[in-house]
């Protein structure tokens, strides 16, 4: 079952950092101090995705690492994108228990 626009923007409020992109996904930008933190942030995603067996699109741009996440074959956002977000949340705060170790920057709507 999709989620209403008023449920995504509820959900939204509780999973730090992460904003509505193109009105079908949800995102979020982590920006690391050095570029093999954010391939073992990646990593962690990888295991996350493959064990909700739901796959976000992943960048990876030197140090920063983006993830983007919508249900696709139900053409937008469910529990399932708000739950894996938490998760890839819990993951990057277990990495970066202390600021100078990692640097998070939110992505902005344009």
């Amino acid at each position: 079952m999709t989620y209403t626009k008023e449920q995504v923007s509820a959900h939204l409020n509780l999973l730090k950092g992460w904003t509505l992109v193109e009105e079908r996904f949800i995102e979020r930008k982590y920006i690391f101090y050095s570029f093999m933190k954010g391939i073992a942030f990646v990593d962690e995603v990888a295991t996350i995705s493959e064990a909700f067996n739901h796959h976000p699109l992943i960048t990876i741009d030197y140090k920063t690492v983006i993830l983007r996440l919508t249900s696709w074959d139900v053409g937008y956002l469910t529990a399932i994108d708000m739950k894996e977000a938490q998760q890839y949340n819990e993951a990057f705060e277990k990495m970066c228990p202390e600021e100078r170790e990692c640097e998070v920057e939110v992505m902005k709507n344009k």
